[in-house]
């Protein structure tokens, strides 16, 4: 004789084959299937790009190539201290997770039950005591759960790539708020040097005037020069103190503006090469986030088509049982139980069918956020490498200015002082020379920066 399971069992999986079985007309395509028909005929998901952030392809070696010894040490205090990353991390967590409880369903749930009570009743009272051990196993006859664990596995897989993407930008904003904090100062040394310049043409003119070689407004002209001089300099040391705190509120720091700034900027690094291949766009984390999302897509509507579906659960139990009421009746002492639950949903209200199209409007959600995000990709990696050649000649440029600059100040200078120009004349080359020393400073800042974006398009360096 069969046990009672066993028919049972048969018995849900007979009526659930004969009358709940999915129409020709609704079968479910595979996720092969649905990608390509919904995806464009242009687009290659990149097969690699999984791996690439396993393996750390898109690593951030490019540091090196700045050949600067205090930045690297600068941003490792940073991906270690930093508390956006760690909020990243624990959201990683939080994923990992959530794709171990979605594949557990998978297993069947075992739990341990048992208890104990005492029964008195006039002169007669008896004790109970026993322990089970239940299980309870849902068939994935359908793959709804298997479509789950899959989604949770992607959206982890999605997760880790924004961790990624996110180290990748913190490394990026350290590096260039470095350099944005050796500009300001650069600028404040410039101010200062501005001070003493200006402080020297007033004692010159103080002397002309005395001996009557020069007229008093001259005096006024170059005491208000040296007052707007004083003045810059207290705006870029401002600038000093600003920059330095912010960066180390970036590293986990109290912002007590102690942390020592370069006097000088780092040469900027080789050209970049030529011919550098679209294919290093493809190991940019936040695309391979986006991809991953479309995947996890994908597995939520096969979940939400399969809900639709009846689903089975095996059931059973065990365990022993002792007191003085078994031994009364002459019953054992030990049980066993199986069992099958059969459940199938009727969708009234349609609110399943509902929730495959909310599903479905997701993944054309998820689908059109992944195409945005490669023309992006695309689009800043064209920008980041357009703007190397046109920094370059702008810094050849304003290199130039300054030399020429210097050189008509030293003439005019010379000048002034054997009587055969005025001190306006001074002052406007004067400020003609500092303002082109404070571009030429701005724009080497500018081309680090730069190079420091074109690596953070590329997910990378410039090797495959």
């Amino acid at each position: 004789m069969r046990p009672f399971g066993y028919t049972l069992t048969s018995l849900g999986l007979s009526l659930m084959l004969a009358s709940c079985a999915t129409p020709e007309s609704e079968v479910v395509p595979t996720q092969e299937e649905m990608i390509d028909t919904a995806l464009p005929e242009t687009t290659d998901i990149a097969s690699g790009w999984s791996k690439a952030v396993d393996e750390g392809a898109a690593a951030d070696g490019w540091l090196s190539t700045f050949e600067d010894e205090k930045l690297e040490p600068i941003v490792d205090e940073a991906l270690r201290n930093n508390r956006d990353i760690a909020v990243a991390a624990a959201t990683l967590n939080v994923a990992s997770g959530l794709a171990v409880q979605a594949g557990a369903r998978l297993a069947p749930a075992v739990n341990v039950s048992g208890g104990a009570h005492n029964t008195s009743r006039a002169d007669t009272s008896s004790n109970v005591s026993g322990a089970s051990l239940n299980v309870v196993w849902e068939l994935d006859i359908w793959g709804r759960l298997g479509a789950e664990a899959s989604a949770a596995e992607e959206s982890l897989r999605a997760t880790e790539a924004d961790f990624e993407f996110a180290r990748q930008s913190l490394v990026a904003q350290t590096a260039k708020a470095w350099f944005l904090a050796t500009e300001a100062n650069l600028q404040n040394l410039l101010a200062g040097e501005a001070v003493d310049i200006y402080g020297q043409i007033l004692s010159i003119v103080n002397t002309r005037v005395e001996v009557g070689a020069a007229q008093p407004q001259d005096q006024y002209l170059a005491k208000a020069d040296l007052a707007g001089a004083e003045e810059r300099q207290r705006q870029a040391l401002g600038a000093v103190d600003q920059s330095v705190r912010s960066l180390e509120v970036m590293l986990g720091r109290y912002p007590a503006a102690e942390l020592e700034i370069p006097r000088e900027f780092v040469p900027t690094p080789p050209a970049v090469p030529v011919g550098v291949p679209a294919q290093l766009l493809e190991r940019r984390p936040d695309l391979v986030s986006a991809e991953r999302q479309v995947a996890a897509a994908f597995q939520r509507i096969e979940a939400a088509k399969a809900a639709k579906l009846p689903s089975i659960s095996l059931t059973a139990s065990g365990g022993s049982s002792s007191g003085e009421l078994s031994n009364l009746i002459g019953g054992g002492s030990n049980f066993f139980a199986l069992g099958a639950n059969f459940v199938a949903p009727l969708d009234i209200g349609g609110g399943l069918q509902a929730q495959v199209e909310i599903e479905t409007a997701q993944q054309e959600a998820a689908l059109a956020n992944y195409g945005g995000r490669a023309l992006r990709a695309f689009g800043e990696g064209e920008s980041a490498l357009t703007n190397e050649t046109l920094l370059f000649e702008r810094q050849g440029f304003l290199a130039s200015a300054v030399e020429n600059n210097q050189s008509a100040l030293g003439v005019a200078q010379t000048q002034y002082e054997v009587g055969t120009t005025n001190l306006l004349d001074v002052l406007q080359m004067q400020a003609r020379t500092l303002n082109s020393r404070i571009s030429l400073i701005r724009i080497k800042n500018a081309r680090l920066a730069q190079r420091v974006d074109l690596h953070l398009a590329l997910g990378g360096g410039f090797a495959e």
